[in-house]
C-alpha cells in the first residue's frame, strides 16, 4: 500500500471523528439545556422557598450548614436536594419519630381510632411526597451536569482530533507518491 493512500485514508477517518464529535458534543449540550430548563420549570411551579432566619425550620439549614440559601427559591437540582434532605426529611423523620411512612401508616391502620397518630401519616405522606418530587428533580439536574461534563469533553476531543487531521493533512501534502508502506 502507498503510504499517501494510508495519509488520505486516514485523514478521511480524522475528519469523520471530528464531525462525530462536534456532532455527540452538540447533542449533549441540547441534552443538558433540556434538562436544567426542565428542572428550572417543574421547580418554579412548585413554588418552594428556604426558611428565613426568623422561620423555625431554619434550624435545619444551620445544622446542614446551608443557611446561605435562607430565603431563595429552591430552582436547582443540587437546591432541591438540599431542601429534600435537610429540611423535609429532617422534619419528617422528627414528626414520625424516626419511622417510615409506612411503618406508621401500618400502626395507624391498626389503631383506627388514635387521631394523633393519623395526623402524623398525612404529614409524613405529603412530606414524603415534595421529598420524592424533590428529589426527582436533583437526579435530572445531576443527568444534566453529566451531559454538560459530557459535551465539554466532546468538545475537546473534537478539537484534538481537528489539530490532528491537519497535521495529517500537512503530512499528506509532504509525502512523495513513491513513498510505500
Amino acid at each position: 500500500m502507498r503510504r499517501k493512500t494510508l495519509d488520505l485514508i486516514l485523514n478521511w477517518v480524522g475528519v469523520l471523528l471530528t464531525v462525530v464529535f462536534l456532532v455527540g458534543g452538540i447533542g449533549m449540550l441540547v441534552g443538558y439545556s433540556f434538562t436544567s430548563s426542565q428542572v428550572k420549570s417543574q421547580l418554579v411551579e412548585q413554588k418552594v422557598f428556604f426558611p428565613t432566619k426568623t422561620q423555625s425550620d431554619y434550624r435545619d439549614l444551620v445544622a446542614a450548614h446551608e443557611t446561605q440559601y435562607a430565603g431563595q427559591e429552591v430552582l436547582t437540582g443540587s437546591q432541591a436536594q438540599i431542601f429534600a434532605n435537610d429540611i423535609i426529611g429532617v422534619d419528617t423523620a422528627a414528626i414520625s419519630g424516626g419511622k417510615t411512612y409506612s411503618q406508621i401508616s401500618a400502626a395507624s391502620l391498626a389503631d383506627p381510632s388514635n387521631t394523633s397518630l393519623a395526623n402524623q401519616v398525612q404529614l409524613v405522606f405529603r412530606g414524603d411526597t415534595l421529598r420524592g418530587l424533590l428529589l426527582n428533580a436533583y437526579a435530572f439536574g445531576f443527568m444534566g451536569v453529566i451531559a454538560l461534563y459530557g459535551a465539554i469533553g466532546m468538545f475537546i476531543a473534537a478539537l484534538i482530533m481537528l489539530v490532528l487531521t491537519l497535521l495529517g493533512i500537512r503530512h499528506y501534502r509532504n509525502t512523495e507518491e513513491s513513498d510505500v508502506i
